[in-house]
């Protein structure tokens, strides 16, 4: 069924407001709330539904601005589920605003499930994964009208800003729970736009990225632009591939950015692309680039299940299998290995999800939870079997070892300092200082045994304790993990991404920094862990912050 979207009324203090406009003298509905409130763009309401689309009217008739976002809807309309609608706004021509750095010419800011329009976070992941951003969000909080009219807007640049309940609402709240805010003058053009000629609306680097995500094809010039990369292995037939999977959104965009950069240093991959992707997308595609080498060999078919579990567990299976025929498309155990993780039911986007979900019905501590899914998700196949694994695990009483990983001037210190509940610290710059000179590198094989026997005496039930460390490569994390698998210990792997650029200026500003060429050392030997190496993994970016996590039950997504 055809629904036009509903006039959003204006708030009270919304200067912009006509006489023809609907403005609410009441708050009340949003009053309590949480909000999220997002910039309000100009361009013009349109609405795309599975088989088809339309304008604010429903019998809006053809216009050349509406031949992009048209061509768009053909790519992700068999993404749409029946009965539901996603609203947005057609950035392609020029309004009033002109704008030079726009991600897409098309903008969802709700998406309807019938008669309901779902919460903030579930548009942000369903338009996400369309291919589809969402409008800037310029703050989210509990509803406070003195906040909102503080909000300072670029008047040359934005019309206003929209206020929405992030929660899910019926389609009867809708004037209770949106409103606008529109500046004076919205309107500042003689002549109204679709009667002008177009002038289409400029796009910013990230477009590239965003049509990927949307089913088109790469631009592969625009693509390395958008990502900062200068050097690109040919695509093959990744595009293809990805396609008949039914892959798109961040999983299509991984697949391409992965053959492109097949040939790049992984722990480059992931730290450059930290910007322009955000931590999840950026680590799983540098992931990618380094796993699919291991399809490309023979395997031991009696064996061959259990390893694809693994690699499952570290990468999008489906993904990793297209990469991989890109890159030797003519080499038979590909497609050997692809028969045997569809016959296991690994090529989903989501194969686990039924055992994390059980999982997380149980309502177990948040370290309980992790360490209940990390023990599970080899070894088990059913959630039924998984439930009672967790009794043993239920009582918390197992000690808990967090693995700092990362180069020197990565920002271990200052993320240690942040961690709560920590009862011990066992640094090897600490044991170098208390040797003569934290600087010391001649003694490194003595220091490194010192800290391994420090660590099998303080990793005790209940007690977490943090191993601070450089740990760049599986070699040098074996005996931390052989201590902490005899110790029976929940692994946390907390790995430090930072571009090297970066690492140099930090080192350079550091108390204690090391020479230069031990840093490029350390650079040259870094190999990040795979998801799965630990029992979870959090990965810590520029801001010091963890901003994605691998086998962490309660928080991670897909």
């Amino acid at each position: 069924m055809r629904r036009h979207y509903p006039r959003t009324p204006h708030l009270p203090w919304s200067p912009g407001a006509t006489a023809d406009d609907e403005r609410t003298a009441d708050v009340s509905g949003l009053a309590g709330r949480e909000v999220v409130v997002t910039e309000k763009l100009d361009g013009e309401n349109t609405t795309l539904y599975r088989d088809g689309l339309h304008a604010r009217s429903l019998d809006s008739a053809h216009h050349p601005s509406r031949a992009w976002v048209k061509s768009l809807h053909g790519n992700v309309s068999g993404a749409i589920p029946e009965g539901w609608r996603v609203c947005g706004e057609n950035m392609f021509a020029r309004h009033s605003l002109g704008y030079d750095d726009l991600d897409s010419w098309f903008y969802a800011f709700s998406v309807w499930a019938g008669d309901r329009c779902l919460s903030w976070d579930a548009t942000v992941r369903f338009a996400t994964s369309l291919g589809i951003p969402t409008p800037k969000v310029l703050w989210r909080g509990v509803f406070d009208e003195r906040v909102l009219r503080k909000l300072r807007l670029d008047l040359s640049r934005q019309e206003g800003y929209v206020v929405r309940a992030a929660d899910s609402f019926t389609f009867d709240k809708f004037r209770h729970r949106v409103a606008k805010w529109v500046r004076t003058g919205h309107v500042q053009t003689d002549q109204h736009w679709m009667l002008a000629p177009v002038v289409a609306n400029g796009r910013g680097p990230a477009s590239a990225l965003w049509d990927v995500r949307a089913g088109m094809a790469p631009d592969v010039p625009a693509l390395l632009n958008a990502v900062g990369f200068d050097a690109v292995e040919d695509l093959g037939d990744v595009v293809g591939r990805l396609d008949l999977l039914g892959r798109r959104g961040d999983a299509r965009l991984s697949g391409v950015l992965a053959t492109m950069l097949r040939g790049q240093s992984r722990w480059r991959v992931a730290a450059d692309l930290v910007a322009p992707l955000g931590m999840r997308l950026a680590r799983q595609v540098a992931d990618l680039t380094g796993l699919y080498g291991r399809l490309l060999t023979p395997f031991p078919d009696e064996e061959r299940r259990v390893g694809l579990t693994r690699l499952a567990l570290a990468a999008d299976l489906g993904v990793l299998h297209a990469v991989a025929a890109a890159a030797q498309p003519d080499n038979p155990e590909v497609e050997w290995s692809s028969l045997h993780a569809e016959e296991a039911g690994l090529l989903g986007a989501n194969p686990f999800e039924p055992l994390k979900s059980a999982l997380r019905m149980q309502a177990l501590d948040e370290d309980v939870a992790d360490r209940c899914w990390a023990e599970a998700r080899c070894r088990i196949s059913t959630a039924a079997e998984a439930i009672p694994l967790s009794w043993r695990w239920r009582s918390g009483d197992f000690p808990r070892l967090i693995a700092m990983i990362g180069p020197s001037g990565s920002g271990k210190s200052q993320f240690i300092a942040s961690l709560k509940g920590i009862d011990e610290v066992v640094s090897l710059d600490d044991l170098r200082e208390a040797r003569g000179s934290r600087a010391d590198q001649s003694a490194n094989s003595a220091i490194f045994h010192l800290g391994v026997r420090q660590l099998d005496q303080t990793l005790k039930p209940g007690r977490t304790v943090v191993w601070d460390a450089t740990s760049l490569n599986r070699r040098q994390r074996g005996m931390i993990e052989t201590v902490a698998a005899r110790r029976d210990a929940l692994v946390t792997n907390a790995v430090l991404l930072v571009p090297a650029e970066e690492l140099f200026r930090r080192n350079g500003n550091r108390r204690h920094p090391v020479p230069s060429e031990v840093l490029s050392a350390q650079l040259g030997r870094f190999s990040p862990p795979y998801p799965g190496e630990a029992h979870r993994t959090w990965y810590v970016g520029p801001s010091g912050r963890v901003e994605d996590a691998a086998g962490a039950l309660g928080r991670e997504e897909g």
